[in-house]
């Protein structure tokens, strides 16, 4: 029997039979001039079933394909982030940074950096381009006194207690860490409720922070590994608080969609983590050499070295000018914009101020990468530049130019206050460093607040306002420079007290 003789298979017969005999539904054949399906051929009920399954083949191969590229992108952002992980640390840990435990310090600070951002962002509001400028300028005026209340209570009382307590200071930053994750969710609440609780507890939170940044200013040294300069650790600090905001922003700008309350829940988050840290700190942190039992004697004051001094005068003009830039440009630029930007003041005083932003970390990034940076010398030629810029700007006032100024501004305040720090860390003991801190944080928002007042207070006439900033600024750089010169050629001089 031929190949071709042989029976189909019942399923095959039964399916060709029933395709063969089908009737219409009187029983008789099909009278639309189609033809009968083949016996040999397919069924329609089989070209059916196996066209879905040609679909779900391709489904699933689609799937599959979405499946592994999902894979491999997760796989993709996973190595980015590891790799970024890993170079943060390698940087972090670098010239013995890793073997000191300053590492711990930078990555603590980071999280400061990321939780300060947090709350601004919360509390930050868009009224400044809502209301008039004599009304914009009355509230600003009290923002500007409301700010000086931490520092009525950090200088006083804080940096004395820390200076008479000084074996605990990772308990104290972390204390300080902890009362700000306690007092994000108290303003979370006030913010959901409109609860009156909301300026005491952020009061609060600002004298945390200003306590914060003593504490770990005056820790520094007792982490301070051998291979770097007292500059470039506070650099490293600096930018690793730039960087924590950095990442930080954009996070809490995300979960403020949803409500101001939630971008405090997530500075809360950030502030527990932070605590862990504190407390994690290397117990170098708590002990130095030299260190006393804690008592409640009071100790006398010594006298202020005089590179302190002279980094504390020439900090206070750069802070003024910080502080007149911040208010007469942001007024300013508002009413007088420059031509072409009428319709858009707040992109202009972004561009100005970033520029500032931008000088800012400029000096943090070259002051951890610059090597025997003298703090002494650095803080003269920082407070001489900012009064050539501005004396430029004052008598060619323009775009170009105060973008300049903004940027010298920026990168003049970062490093004066990095060689600050260092001096102080440098030449005042132990025993009366946090102290010192307090009041060098003091005077400088004195000095921040006193040149915004002027800046509120000026006409808004460039040449005008410009004009009086550069005149006090140069005034003030030629009676630091004389008091220098008199220093030298008096060296039995007494320092200041």
């Amino acid at each position: 029997m031929s190949p071709d003789d042989r029976l189909p298979p019942a399923g095959e017969e039964s399916a060709a039979g029933s395709g063969s005999t089908r009737t219409t539904a009187s029983g008789d054949a099909p009278g639309d001039g189609s033809t009968p399906e083949s016996p040999q051929g397919p069924s329609r009920a089989e070209r059916v079933r196996a066209a879905g399954r040609g679909v779900g083949r391709g489904v699933g191969r689609a799937a599959a394909a979405s499946g592994r590229g999902v894979r491999r992108a997760g796989t993709a952002t996973g190595s980015a982030a590891g790799f970024t992980l890993r170079q943060a640390r390698r940087a972090t840990h670098a010239e013995g940074a890793g073997q000191s435990g300053l590492s711990r310090l930078i990555e603590l600070h980071a999280f400061n950096a990321a939780g300060d951002a947090a709350v601004a962002i919360s509390l930050a509001g868009t009224l400044f381009f809502q209301v008039p400028t004599e009304q914009a300028r009355g509230q600003v005026a009290l923002f500007l006194g409301l700010t000086m209340l931490p520092f009525a209570i950090v200088a006083p009382l804080i940096g004395p207690f820390l200076d008479r307590f000084s074996q605990g200071r990772r308990w104290a930053i972390g204390s300080t860490m902890a009362l700000r994750g306690f007092l994000c969710w108290v303003l979370a609440d006030a913010v959901a409720t409109g609860s009156v609780a909301l300026y005491p507890a952020a009061l609060g939170c600002l004298v945390a922070s200003k306590a914060y940044g003593v504490t770990r200013a005056a820790a520094v040294p007792r982490l301070l590994p051998d291979q770097l300069t007292l500059v470039k650790a506070n650099s490293r600090i600096s930018l690793a608080g730039v960087a924590g905001a950095a990442i930080s922003a954009p996070l809490a700008v995300l979960a403020s969609t949803f409500g101001a309350q939630w971008s405090l829940r997530y500075a809360f988050a950030v502030f527990v983590g932070g605590t862990i840290l504190a407390i994690l700190l290397p117990e170098r942190v708590d002990h130095a050499a030299g260190d006393r039992e804690p008592g409640w004697r009071r100790r006398p004051r010594p006298a202020v070295p005089r590179p302190v001094v002279l980094g504390l005068r020439c900090n206070a003009g750069l802070r003024l000018l910080s502080g007149f830039l911040t208010m007469f440009m942001a007024f300013l630029l508002r009413d007088e914009p420059f031509p072409g930007w009428e319709t858009r003041p707040e992109l202009l005083l972004g561009l100005v101020i970033g520029a500032a932003g931008f000088g800012s970390t400029l000096g943090i990034a070259l002051g951890s990468v610059l090597r025997n940076v003298k703090p002494e010398i650095t803080v003269v030629v920082a407070l001489v530049a900012d009064a050539l810029v501005a004396t430029v700007v004052a008598f060619f006032y323009g775009l170009p130019t105060a973008v300049l100024l903004g940027l010298t501004a920026g990168l003049a305040q970062s490093f004066g206050k990095l060689s600050l720090d260092a001096l102080i860390q440098r030449d005042v003991p132990e025993a009366t460093r946090a102290s010192a801190f307090a009041r060098s944080e003091t005077l400088l928002q004195l000095s921040w607040v006193v040149g915004g007042f002027l800046g509120i207070a000026l006409p808004l006439i460039p040449q005008v306002g410009l004009g009086v900033a550069a005149t006090i600024l140069v005034a003030w750089a030629v009676f630091v420079v004389s008091a220098v010169r008199s220093d030298r050629g008096n060296p039995g001089a007494t320092a200041a007290r």
